[in-house]
């Protein structure tokens, strides 16, 4: 364990000690924020349209404010995880210091879960300020809590699995740029693959990344679901360790 919280706090003061984790959580914290606002007028402005109210009904918080709030979430991590896990593994052996991390008496396991580790606070920190908005939205409004929970568990596991494909695609170059846009195009793959296909019944729509989610957002947390998030965490740190321990025999 100490081996692994000194992993976990080596790449967080690496993090932080550059401009990349600030500028990664301000532009997430940014978009997200605009678009949170986007629905939210767009609820309001429904709220004093008598036509929509006709055709549609009561109005709902969670369809209109809350769902979409967290669809454009998930989008915007398929986008910004990429750069923050390029520099994970393709900076060590940028900077000549993997030889000596992977020859250390460092178990290759500790490293790869260490450094997911790290990635994955950073990550949570993300989640944790967009839930600022949501914060805003529960004092003066009413929206489905439980429906609020397991939409965070959904983005916290389809995040985490962003992570490890990300990792894997950091051990696979030196090059930070080559790795994040490997890792984006890996990820953007498994999103669009199958994704108009139901998860139930076509091979594809399993595959998808997204039709996993689905479920989350609505308030719904599967165990079908969970698992397929947990094996695609376990199969990125797997292929990871493959990886750098091929290396290590070279």
């Amino acid at each position: 364990m100490k081996s692994l919280y000194t992993i976990v706090k080596r790449e967080l003061r690496s993090y932080f000690a550059s401009p990349l984790a600030y500028i990664i959580l301000v532009v997430f914290q940014v978009i997200s924020a605009r678009f949170f606002f986007l629905y939210l007028q767009g609820f309001l402005q429904f709220q004093f349209d008598p036509s929509y109210q006709l055709q549609t009904g009561d109005l709902n918080l969670n369809n209109l404010v809350v769902l979409p709030y967290f669809g454009t979430i998930s989008i915007v991590l398929l986008l910004i995880v990429p750069l923050i896990t390029m520099r994970l593994i393709a900076d060590e052996k940028k900077n000549y210091t993997a030889e000596l991390l992977f020859t250390s008496p460092l178990n290759i396991r500790t490293i790869v879960f260490g450094k997911f580790a790290a990635s994955l606070i950073l990550l949570i920190i993300m989640l944790l300020l967009s839930s600022i908005n949501i914060f805003v939205l529960m004092v003066h409004g009413n929206p489905d809590f439980g429906a609020v929970i397991s939409g965070y568990v959904g983005l916290l596991l389809l995040g985490a699995s962003f992570l490890s494909v990300g990792i894997f695609a950091s051990s696979l170059t030196e090059n930070q740029l080559i790795a994040a846009v490997i890792s984006f195009g890996v990820l953007l793959v498994l999103w669009l693959v199958g994704a108009l296909s139901d998860a139930e019944s076509s091979v594809l729509g399993y595959i998808s990344v997204i039709n996993h989610y689905e479920d989350f957002s609505k308030g719904l947390i599967e165990l079908k679901d969970v698992v397929y998030y947990l094996s695609l965490i376990f199969l990125g740190l797997f292929l990871t360790y493959t990886s750098l321990d091929s290396e290590r025999w070279r």
